[in-house]
């Protein structure tokens, strides 16, 4: 499970680098993600996310209770500790899996809009040409046509503060990625060093049985 949800996370936070910077690979992956927005694809990724909620609340509910015990015993033993610190390590990484789903969620939609948006402002670009160059001697008519010139130009003033707005939203959701995967490498560091302590511990158990045994051989004898 937890080697499935580093994989998960791994290709989640690759698809978010993909679709940051401009690249021939971006092109497949907005292709990619469009496929995943059509037909039942919706219906999966809800019904994924949802399930992946439940198991997280479950894993929350489970810490919750390994915390009741500490208080009740004021203690842990070695089992409860490795098992609190799975669950806690399987909620994190389900809810950074769901955090980078929404990012690339996002990300798709932004990348569509700043696409309109330069059509919008090439289109608007060229009729604000075509007016500059058709206008008519009558002063009323050049009138007309420079108001409607000046309203192409708000327009396509509003459109680049919307384009930098956007932009600059990307970059935020670059650096939480960057942070997201700082953190993932850092629970995996965490995992690797819960493991040897608890292969340390298993150690201890079995020099303390065998102890045990041979102390219970020679009473016998």
């Amino acid at each position: 499970m937890i080697q499935l949800m580093f994989t998960l996370l791994a290709a989640e936070a690759a698809l978010v680098l993909v679709l940051l910077f401009r690249t021939p690979a971006r092109r497949l992956a907005l292709l990619a993600v469009d496929c995943s927005k059509r037909g039942r694809g919706p219906v999966m990724a809800r019904t994924v996310a949802a399930t992946m909620l439940v198991v997280l609340g479950s894993s929350g509910y489970s810490i919750a209770k390994i915390r009741r015990r500490e208080g009740e015993f004021a203690q842990l033993t070695p089992t409860d500790q490795v098992l609190a610190s799975r669950h806690l390590l399987e909620a994190s990484l389900m809810g950074y899996s769901l955090f980078l789903g929404l990012i690339i969620d996002r990300l798709h939609h932004y990348i569509r809009q700043l696409r309109a948006m330069k059509k919008n402002m090439e289109a608007v670009t060229k009729q604000s040409r075509v007016l500059e160059e058709t206008k008519l001697g009558d002063s009323e008519e050049i009138q007309r046509y420079q108001k409607k010139i000046d309203s192409l130009n708000e327009q396509v003033q509003a459109l680049k503060h919307q384009s930098e707005s956007q932009t600059e939203e990307l970059k935020t959701a670059e650096i939480n990625n960057l942070a997201l995967r700082k953190q993932s490498e850092g629970l995996l560091t965490e995992y690797e060093r819960l493991i040897a302590e608890n292969e340390e511990l298993r150690n201890k158990l079995q020099t303390m049985e065998i102890r045990f045994s041979r102390s219970d051989s020679k009473k016998n004898t």
